[in-house]
C-alpha cells in the first residue's frame, strides 16, 4: 500500500467522490473508508494488481474505486437501488469494478457471474455477519484472505461490542484461520476488522 508520508493513497487517475489528490495520487481517508482505517492501524492484507476481489456491501463505490486503484477485479455487491446509483457510476470510470445488484446474505444469486477470488472484504450492516461470510467461502481461493468489517451495533446494540466480537470471532474460526483482529478507534466506533485466512 502507497503512503505519502503518513497519508494512505491509491494509484488511480481522476476523483470518484470529491477526494483530494497528492502528488497525482487520491487520498484514501480512513475517517471514509474502515480498510483504509484498518491500513492505517498497521493491519490488512496488501493488494496487488492480479489480485481478485470480492467486495460485499459495496454502497456507493467510494472504498470500491480504491479497492480497484489497485487490485486486478473487484466484483462489487449491492442490495440496495440508491448506493447502487452511484456504484453504478463508479463503475463506469474503473473498468475493473463489476457492479452486482444482489443480497449478500444470498449469494446464489450471483454465483453465475463470479469466480473464484483471492479476498473477500465484507462490509454490511446486518446482524447475522459471520453467517454471510460462511456463504460466501465457496467463492475464496484456497489460501486467500476474507475481512470481516464487524458492525457490533447491527448484530446486536444491546450487547457488550466486545462480547460481539469474541462471538464474530468463533464463528469464523470454524471455517478459517484468524490472522488479525483489532478495533478501528479511533477511525470508527464499535468497528472492529477481522482478518482470516483460508486453509489450503
Amino acid at each position: 500500500m502507497i503512503r505519502l508520508g503518513n497519508v494512505l493513497v491509491s494509484p488511480g487517475e481522476g476523483g470518484v467522490y470529491g477526494e483530494r489528490t497528492l502528488d497525482g495520487y487520491r487520498v484514501w481517508d480512513p475517517y471514509r473508508s474502515k480498510l483504509a482505517a484498518l491500513y492505517m492501524l498497521g493491519g490488512g492484507v496488501d493488494l496487488a494488481p492480479d489480485m481478485k476481489v470480492l467486495y460485499l456491501g459495496a454502497a456507493n463505490g467510494t472504498t470500491v474505486s480504491h479497492v480497484a486503484d489497485y487490485a486486478g477485479t473487484v466484483y462489487a455487491v449491492e442490495f440496495a437501488p440508491r448506493p447502487m446509483q452511484d456504484l453504478l457510476e463508479v463503475a463506469r470510470r474503473r473498468k475493473k469494478i463489476v457492479p452486482i445488484m444482489a443480497d449478500a446474505g444470498r449469494p446464489e444469486e450471483y454465483a453465475p457471474f463470479m469466480e473464484a477470488v483471492d479476498l473477500i472484504y465484507q462490509d454490511v450492516a446486518q446482524p447475522d455477519q459471520v453467517g454471510i461470510a460462511e456463504r460466501n467461502l465457496v467463492f475464496l481461493k484456497p489460501g486467500g484472505h476474507f475481512i470481516l468489517m464487524l458492525k457490533t451495533r447491527s448484530v446486536d446494540v444491546r450487547r457488550d461490542p466486545v462480547e460481539v466480537l469474541g462471538e464474530a470471532r468463533a464463528g469464523l474460526e470454524r471455517h478459517l484461520d484468524i490472522v488479525d483482529v483489532r478495533w478501528l478507534e479511533p477511525y470508527h466506533h464499535d468497528h472492529a476488522a477481522i482478518v482470516c485466512s483460508r486453509r489450503g
